[in-house]
């Protein structure tokens, strides 16, 4: 398979997950999250969008450097990793935005933060660009986390 295609391909894959995510938090958005006591810090609401696209495409470069390069027995765990961190940033929109369950929601986040954490950790050793790629995703995250925890503490 061609390069391109296969970094097109890498790139759609995450992208799909944050569409897949928009599907169970666009609907809340307008209602049930607009009624929430959110702290002073919270960004408005049309920053999401772009942040996430951007993101998920980071992602989706990042997943393909590393497997662009030849490794063997690691590349299945890397790739299951990897997955893992999608499903887990998939599952906190349907628990935070579909249950409005912020609480399990933070519990959710903090294990994204720590496999994205582990993931930058592991792709440093294979490809440092790979592992760079995800810190926004990091930073991003820990925000996200922040934010998390001060809904679940004003709206007690």
């Amino acid at each position: 398979m061609n390069k391109i295609l296969k970094l097109f391909l890498a790139i759609l894959i995450c992208e799909f997950i944050g569409i897949l995510g928009s599907v169970f938090t666009i609907p809340a958005i307008a209602t049930w999250y607009l009624a929430l006591n959110k702290p002073q810090f919270s960004p408005p609401n049309y920053i999401f969008g772009p942040v996430w696209t951007t993101l998920y495409a980071l992602m989706g470069i990042s997943i393909y450097l590393l497997l662009e390069k030849k490794l063997k027995k690691e590349k299945d765990k890397i790739i299951a990793l990897f997955s893992l961190q999608l499903f887990l940033n998939f599952l906190w929109s349907v628990i935070f935005f579909s249950f409005h369950l912020p609480l399990l929601a933070f519990l959710e986040i903090l294990f994204l933060w720590a496999n994205i954490l582990f993931l930058i950790i592991i792709f440093w050793k294979y490809s440092k660009p790979a592992s760079v790629l995800l810190i926004p995703y990091l930073l991003w995250v820990s925000f996200a986390t922040i934010l998390n925890a001060s809904i679940v503490i004003l709206n007690k």
